[in-house]
């Protein structure tokens, strides 16, 4: 790794507020109990950097988004914990653009490309990243199974003690994939919220850092760099629209950030794409808050769906995710958990990208997006595909053959 760039971190601020905070010490939220958000110098940054140098940096010297280190909270190279990341590929689908009746380009960006298959890898390795430089040693989390696996790979290369409280029908293979990378997980008898509870009602007895979603300020800032990764490889401009698998609601408000960033350092123009927050039908908090006008989103009762990585009933970001999707004059959508299998199988079927439950919700929300009006035929459109499609259960569609028998066209037919 090259020298330590400069960094341009000046303090914390409340996302409700504007109360400014040090910067030099751990937080998790402020005073007042809302997120807190990163803040740089970016007058000075604007005079000093210059992006296509940072573009440039060989992948030997900062793999992937850590080439953006003036943009993101590390100071020091001995803090940065890596796990060899990459950038993540845009990929176009153009027979799956236009058997939904789009014609411009389709991309989708595969975050399953990533250290332990998702975009969670982003967050963690910022938010375990910036613990170290505190000298934190045991971290905390609620997880449906991709942040807690990040947790525990990030936390283990950092040489950390990490808890990961899980649903009891979080996928075997998330729950199976944090043990073996180190981590201590546990299975609960409730949803993601009620996992939060118990990391907040024990943090202090047991020494934990809550590293929960939007409960400490980094991990914003790695899921920023999706935005900065976007607009660098769409040759620094933005598409008409992105449809994001919305949970937590991280990526939305950091890629958000990021835009607003870009443009004070003259790297994009003013122009924003349509933010569009995906939820499924049978947890649907950030839409039913959308559609009623309202700034947050009461908790959702009964919350079930085949993508678990957006079953989460409760956001404590739900302001400023409502505040994105209705400044960029996007819209927040839910599909089915019908209508998200579908979408999967076409993506696989027509263009060969499996995606994961939560990016093939995105597929179909831009489907309704587009017979609602709420998108033209001719807009350019990024989906998120958040994870590895191969992380989840498939549908056994398999054939069988019995060998001991003539095999005959016929039987091969599609």
């Amino acid at each position: 790794m090259r020298p330590a760039p400069s960094n341009f971190f000046t303090h914390l601020e409340c996302s409700m507020t504007g109360a400014r905070l040090d910067k030099d010490v751990a937080h998790n939220l402020s005073p007042e109990g809302w997120p807190l958000l990163a803040r740089y110098d970016l007058d000075r940054m604007k005079d000093a950097v210059d992006r296509d140098a940072i573009a440039a940096r060989p992948a030997e010297e900062e793999a992937g988004f850590w080439k953006w280190r003036e943009l993101l909270p590390v100071a020091r190279n001995e803090d940065v914990v890596s796990l060899g990341e990459v950038d993540t590929p845009l990929i176009e689908t153009p027979r799956v653009a236009g058997s939904i009746g789009l014609k411009a380009p389709l991309w989708v960006k595969d975050e399953g490309r990533l250290p332990t298959g998702s975009f969670k890898a982003r967050g963690l390795a910022l938010a375990v990243s910036m613990a170290k430089s505190f000298g934190v040693t045991t971290m905390a989390m609620p997880t449906n199974g991709n942040a807690g696996a990040a947790l525990s790979a990030y936390g283990a290369r950092a040489g950390m003690t990490t808890y990961s409280f899980c649903p009891e029908d979080t996928p075997d293979v998330n729950v199976r994939e944090i043990a073996a990378q180190g981590g201590q997980v546990f299975r609960v008898n409730g949803l993601i919220h009620q996992c939060g509870a118990i990391v907040g009602a024990l943090k202090e007895e047991m020494g934990w850092f809550d590293v929960s979603t939007l409960k400490e300020p980094y991990r914003i800032e790695g899921k920023k760099t999706m935005g900065v990764e976007l607009a660098w490889q769409m040759g620094w401009k933005l598409p008409d629209a992105i449809f994001y698998p919305t949970g937590g609601g991280t990526g939305l408000i950091g890629m958000w950030k990021a835009f607003d960033e870009m443009e004070k350092l003259g790297w994009i123009g003013s122009e924003r794409p349509k933010m569009f927050a995906v939820q499924a039908e049978g947890c649907a908090p950030i839409v039913k808050a959308y559609e009623e006008g309202e700034e947050h989103a009461p908790e959702w009762l009964d919350a079930h769906t085949v993508a678990s990585g957006i079953r989460v009933p409760k956001a404590i970001g739900d302001f400023l995710i409502l505040r994105a999707v209705r400044e960029s004059g996007g819209a927040a959508v839910s599909v089915s958990d019908t209508e998200i299998e579908e979408a999967r199988q076409l993506c696989g079927r027509e263009d060969g990208l499996l995606l994961c439950p939560e990016g093939a919700a995105t597929l179909a929300a831009c489907q309704s997006a587009l017979s609602r009006g709420l998108i033209e035929k001719d807009a350019e459109v990024v989906l998120f595909n958040c994870g590895s499609g191969l992380k989840y259960p498939l549908p056994d569609l398999a054939r069988t053959l019995d060998r001991t028998q003539p095999i005959t066209p016929a039987m091969l037919a599609p």
